[in-house]
């Protein structure tokens, strides 16, 4: 059976990192780091507190469950899902709850190959595409990512799509490594990490980038 969830605060960044890398590859080869599910022991203790390692910031897509993705368990990752990886305000809250709350060492923003919400995006700029009801509010913050990725030398010959995909994510973490003030002295001091990732819907990777 496995072991009690690890214990967030007494990580490092890099060790969290590590641990997300291990268990993405463990999912590709079919071979979870906790393929027996959660023991009651286990579930009794995570019951009076919550010691997650990582933050992440993730699409709601129902192809893109983190716990899944990542092989980790349950009290292990403090996860904030909105379609197309948006920070709202209500994410943005949740994010910092987990840092300074939780002593989280880790925040992933996690886009997708494929994303609906970038993809609308797109259609926006693309095509003035209107929708309706709260999906057009929903989808302005990732409009400048799309403009970016848009621009001539930005990937010529790349799928824009894909592109901008990736731009949704930097520009997220650019945002939250630089403009959220409660967020950069524990950058500062070391004991917090922000990065962006990308997963593949085809071959199941996890590829991490600055």
């Amino acid at each position: 059976m496995a072991g009690p969830a690890p214990l967030g605060p007494q990580m490092t960044p890099e060790q969290a990192l590590d641990l997300l890398r291990e268990g993405n590859r463990r999912y590709r080869v079919g071979s979870p780091i906790h393929p027996e599910g959660v023991s009651r022991e286990q579930r009794v203790a995570l019951a009076e507190a919550q010691q997650p390692f990582c933050v992440l910031v993730g699409c709601s897509d129902s192809r893109v469950p983190p716990e899944l993705l990542f092989g980790r368990g349950l009290g292990e990752l403090f996860i904030v899902r909105n379609a197309g990886n948006v920070v709202d305000l209500a994410a943005m809250g949740s994010i910092e709850y987990g840092v300074l709350m939780l002593g989280v060492p880790l925040i992933v923003v996690l886009g997708h190959e494929r994303c609906g919400a970038v993809k609308a995006a797109l259609d926006v700029v693309q095509n003035d595409t209107i929708y309706p009801g709260s999906i057009g509010q929903m989808i302005e913050p990732i409009i400048p990512a799309v403009l970016q990725a848009s621009r001539p030398g930005a990937g010529a010959g790349d799928d824009l799509l894909d592109r901008s995909v990736r731009a949704n994510v930097r520009r997220i973490v650019a945002r939250l490594r630089t403009t959220e003030q409660i967020l950069i002295e524990p950058q500062r001091e070391g004991r917090l990490k922000i990065v962006g990732a990308r997963y593949d819907l085809d071959d199941g990777r996890v590829e991490f980038f600055e």
